[in-house]
């Protein structure tokens, strides 16, 4: 029975300080090495994630951008993406900028990943967030709504007021997939909008397809690692989880600070670090 054993990455493989720990690194690429069927999902890009598990130098497929696309770590090929349509991410844009919100686009413009944003429309706590983006090569500051959408869009991501971020939720929570939670680091609060029916868990399908496993083992910390433990075989909660995450799993595991899934990895392995 071939396992695939997937990991959220913020509160749960990375530890406060947004860093995969040098023993969870060296668990993981030890394992791995020896055949392991690993990979992390998160609501990061490939960019931002593999900087903040610099460590990981194993070829472990990662699921990206929740679900919205499975990247090879080491080449950085693509593996699986989905995209709106024009008319859909018109849509969004426009019910968007009728609420006074300004986004950050994601989009593949001529075969290459970028994120538009109009610097001056943007809130405090988004320009904030843009200034930890600097340097970054997909990095495309536009003049215009029209740019925003250029290319083929994936993702929309808000971070703005609650009584703006609302109705822009309610208004496309059944139509797309809305991502709407108070950040675990700043507190600031993010709409993210991505196809219908893109999750982590569809892509971890997905990927199990890919790797020929047989079960997938599944570990996270909040409510949006909920429906990746639905389709897991087994899933674990580390400690500092969600309490109504841990009434879904299997069982519960040390906490993301003490390198909860890295130990619980080893004990199922039997191996010694």
């Amino acid at each position: 029975m071939k396992t695939l054993y997937i990991s959220d990455l913020d509160g749960t493989l990375l530890k406060s300080d947004e860093r995969t720990s040098d023993f969870t690194n060296s668990v993981i690429n030890r394992l791995t090495s020896k055949g392991m069927l690993f990979s992390y999902a998160t609501a990061r890009s490939v960019v931002t994630a593999s900087k903040v598990t610099s460590g990981l130098v194993s070829k472990i497929p990662l699921i990206t951008y929740n679900g919205a696309s499975i990247v090879e770590n080491v080449t950085g090929r693509i593996l699986y993406k989905t995209s709106f349509s024009p008319d859909q991410s018109r849509e969004i844009l426009a019910e968007m900028l009728s609420c006074g919100v300004y986004p950050q686009v994601y989009s593949y413009i001529g075969g290459v990943e970028r994120f538009s944003y109009i610097y001056g429309k943007l809130s405090h706590e988004h320009r904030n967030f843009i200034a930890t983006r600097r340097g970054d090569p997909r990095d495309n500051p536009v003049k215009s709504a029209e740019e925003l959408v250029f290319g083929d869009v994936f993702y929309f991501t808000c971070i703005d007021s609650p009584n703006r971020l609302e109705p822009i939720y309610r208004r496309f929570c059944e139509k797309y997939k809305c991502l709407y939670e108070r950040n675990d680091y700043t507190g600031d609060k993010w709409l993210e909008i991505i196809p219908k029916g893109i999750s982590k868990a569809g892509a971890a399908l997905r990927l199990k397809e890919l790797l020929k496993a047989d079960r997938i083992v599944s570990f996270g910390n909040g409510l949006n690692d909920r429906e990746l433990f639905e389709i897991s075989d087994e899933s674990y909660a580390v400690s500092n989880a969600d309490s109504r995450l841990k009434e879904t799993a299997t069982g519960v595991v040390a906490s993301n600070d003490e390198d909860g899934v890295a130990k619980f990895l080893l004990e199922i392995f039997k191996e010694d670090i």
